[in-house]
């Protein structure tokens, strides 16, 4: 028996998924992949998608550059 550990497999996540996880509008995740802003998204057969991966760091990225408060 093979005990080699994979990696869990990447979760891709559509509009209103985002929504749920970011309280961000599915339509503004919609708009932003529409102008090429926010984070990268690619197309999986006829649905638009983003990687739950790539949304936590993009999410990790807003709280580093906008955070505020809290003592030194």
């Amino acid at each position: 028996m093979n005990n080699t550990s994979r990696p869990a497999p990447e979760r891709y996540l559509q509009a209103t998924d985002c929504e749920a996880l970011t309280g961000i509008p599915a339509a503004t995740w919609r708009y932003w992949a529409h102008i090429g802003a926010g984070p990268a998204s690619f197309k999986l057969g006829r649905r638009r998608v983003w990687r739950l991966s790539v949304i936590e760091a993009w999410i990790a990225e807003q709280e580093a550059n906008t955070q505020t408060g809290g003592a030194a």
